[in-house]
């Protein structure tokens, strides 16, 4: 089945070249069937480009996935035209009413940044309270897991001397989780972060490492009931999302290391090995199969 977007979203004409399935609302209306409702806060100022890379993914199973794109209304995009985020985006304060199987919170460049210094804070938990409630599963990624452990947990950021920047081999926790059903042992995620969460950090307030390296951290954790999960890296990336920050930092003037094992040859002017794209696929093909859609209830209503 396919995810069902907005009439108009410029990710479907994007998707479509790829081959993938995405049904309009329009088109939706006319199936009898109820889908999984889930809602995208987008916090990344490329905001058609999450969207695409999360909708791909998404759109990987049979289920039939409707999502509600999401944003801070307390924060103006500099980046996205506001037209698009007035037609396609719903302000958080106008979704307290409603209920959803799952939340996928993203990152955003705000990692060096107190948490209160982001003019959303107060409003993204806000949002944070609400989903205890409101919503079955969370997905929370990158910067979306250090504000969520945080606010949650009282787990406090971790800053780096340096940006942990390229794609890491991750080894599984001896005990293996249904959401890496299918993934190899190691297998390989991007990470593009100046923070990092640790194991001790983590475990003592009940969270489970799922996957870890020494190089990138405890990279998947979660909850015992896997109610919430997250993940520091981007198993969302496309295959030169990479290149392109690393290209724009240089630009900028930054000191950035060339991105780790993902070069070819560690040469920028060859093309990048994509090692992670089926592993995408997979983690959350398992994260809607087994942790939404077979145990989410049917009437929303009784959350």
């Amino acid at each position: 089945m396919p995810v069902n977007v907005p009439d108009g979203l410029p990710a479907i004409d994007i998707l479509r070249e790829e081959s993938v399935f995405l049904m309009t609302e329009q088109r939706a209306t006319t199936q009898d069937i109820r889908p999984l409702e889930i809602a995208i806060v987008n916090l990344m100022p490329t905001k058609v480009a999450t969207e695409a890379q999360l909708l791909r993914l998404l759109s990987n199973t049979p289920l039939q996935v409707r999502v509600t794109l999401v944003t801070m209304g307390g924060h103006t995009s500099k980046n996205t035209a506001a037209s698009h985020m007035e037609e396609f985006y719903t302000d958080s304060r106008g979704i307290k009413d409603r209920r959803f199987d799952g939340l996928i919170v993203t990152g955003a460049p705000v990692e060096t940044l107190p948490f209160r210094d982001v003019d959303y804070w107060d409003e993204l938990t806000t949002l944070f309270e609400w989903s205890r409630t409101h919503v079955y599963r969370s997905l929370f990624i990158c910067w979306g897991v250090n504000a969520a452990l945080q606010h949650f947990y009282g787990v406090e950021k971790r800053a780096l001397s340096k940006k942990l920047f390229g794609v890491y081999p991750l080894t599984q926790c001896e005990s293996p989780s249904r959401l890496l059903l299918g993934l190899d042992d190691p297998f390989y995620m991007p990470q593009s972060r100046y923070t990092t969460v640790l194991a001790e950090d983590v475990e003592p307030v009940g969270l489970k490492v799922l996957a870890s390296s020494p190089e990138a951290g405890a990279v998947i954790t979660a909850a015992p009931d896997h109610r919430q999960v997250f993940v520091t890296g981007h198993l969302e990336y496309d295959a030169d999302t990479l290149d392109t920050e690393y290209r724009r930092d240089l630009a900028a003037g930054l000191d950035i290391a060339l991105p780790a094992n993902y070069y070819t040859d560690d040469d920028p002017t060859k093309p990048p090995l994509v090692r992670w794209r089926t592993y995408a696929h997979q983690f959350f093909a398992n994260w809607l199969n087994y942790y939404v859609y077979q145990e989410t209830p049917y009437d929303l209503s009784h959350l």
